[in-house]
């Protein structure tokens, strides 16, 4: 069984694989960099072959790693048997695997296109779901869920990302207790507003949202939560999204419903 040693509190990727989704821009190419930096062979998956080209040419030429692009459309049904099956045709076996393909959409759920909501929920859920059944048996090194700080209250205006974010959370935080002892460190990370093309296909970027952080700093964050030698099970980025998230918690269901509405109107 692979390891992952760790060296000044620093951990390598070095001679294993991750499998990295939703990786042609955002977080899921500053992913990419990161964990290609600390040596890892990267698998780049994403609709957009063009991106993904491109991004696995810099990371070879930057880093001396391999770097797989796999174009597909991860909305399918049949998406986590279809990338499996391309993998074991190249002879890959992935030790790591980043779940971070989703996205999002704002307005009044009685006004949304039935098909646009069908397709989130397959991205966001199923999707995720079914990758991690499909690779969680080869997993040693680390299983990275992205969900958001939209996770811990209801969202209005947003009903439909804020559920499938919170279905991560609490599917993810159960997963890392069932693979206690393990060896493979599942962590869930829920990134307040981040820059990424995620608003732009939400098509807002209101101020409302707070302050903006980068990729890299919400990457960076999880690399350093995956360093410890105890991870925690999930983890907010950022001091004051943390904040916010904890107080939406603690306070009644009731008066976090009624903020959030008030926030995303």
């Amino acid at each position: 069984m692979l390891s992952l040693p760790t060296f000044g509190f620093m951990r390598s990727y070095r001679g294993t694989h991750v499998l990295i989704t939703g990786a042609s821009s955002g977080l899921g190419a500053e992913f990419a960099t990161q964990f290609a930096a600390r040596g890892a062979d990267v698998v780049l998956v994403a609709r957009r072959e063009d991106r993904l080209v491109e991004l696995a040419g810099r990371l070879e030429r930057e880093h001396g790693i391999s770097a797989v692009p796999i174009a597909l459309d991860l909305g399918a049904p049949d998406a986590p048997a279809k990338l499996r099956a391309q993998l074991d045709e190249r002879g890959i076996r992935v030790q790591s695997l980043v779940n971070n393909a989703g996205f999002g959409a704002k307005g009044a759920f009685a006004e949304a296109d039935p098909a646009r909501i069908q397709e989130m929920i397959t991205l966001n859920v199923s999707t995720l779901v079914g990758l991690t059944r499909e690779f969680l048996p080869d997993l040693t090194g680390v299983l990275v869920n992205i969900a958001s700080t939209a996770a811990y209250q209801p969202c209005p205006q947003m009903a439909v990302y804020g559920a499938t974010k919170a279905f991560v959370l609490s599917f993810s935080e159960a997963l890392s207790y069932e693979t206690r002892g393990s060896g493979l460190h599942v962590l869930t990370v829920s990134p307040g507003p981040t820059s990424t093309e995620f608003f732009d296909v939400v098509g807002t970027t209101d101020a409302a949202f707070g302050r903006f952080e980068t990729a890299e700093q919400v990457v960076s964050r999880t690399m350093r939560e995956l360093d410890r030698s105890r991870p925690r099970p999930s983890f907010v980025s950022g001091t004051m999204n943390a904040f916010t998230a904890r107080m939406s918690t603690l306070a009644p269901r009731r008066l976090a419903l009624a903020i959030s509405g008030r926030v995303l109107k």
